[in-house]
């Protein structure tokens, strides 16, 4: 993924009820993290249209995916798995060990995915943030 493609992606994303956007999700905030994560994160393009895309990064240790998304109209044919496979390979490939993701509750169909594709709910741990901006 490269910057000139954010308006496809984020209008992409912005079509589909999983993924939840944020300030974090403006194009200053996903250039900063496509140049802290050089050649991770990924689209899928046919017919010259951004049809999916994900956002893959790492911080040193552990792997992390963000908003995979793909369009409706070519869902189940396979996009959002190589979209996925990609990522894996390349974090594999810098020595990450395991890698996760962040999941909207009630976004039932992404779960299913995710879980078809070797991920499963953690347990044993919280999510807890902090805001760092007023």
């Amino acid at each position: 993924m490269k910057i000139q493609d954010y308006a496809d992606v984020y209008r992409l994303w912005d079509s589909l009820p999983g993924i939840g956007l944020s300030e974090a999700d403006q194009q200053p905030a996903i250039q900063t993290y496509l140049n802290h994560n050089a050649g991770l994160s990924q689209v899928a393009v046919q017919d010259n249209r951004v049809v999916g895309a994900v956002l893959c990064g790492h911080d040193g240790r552990r792997g992390y995916l963000h908003h995979l998304a793909v369009a409706p109209e070519v869902q189940r044919q396979g996009i959002g798995r190589a979209l996925l496979r990609t990522c894996l390979e390349r974090l594999r490939r810098l020595g990450i060990q395991k890698c996760h993701i962040f999941l909207i509750p009630d976004n039932r169909e992404g779960q299913v995915f995710w879980e078809q594709n070797g991920f499963y709910l953690r347990h044993d741990l919280q999510l807890m943030s902090c805001d760092l901006i007023d």
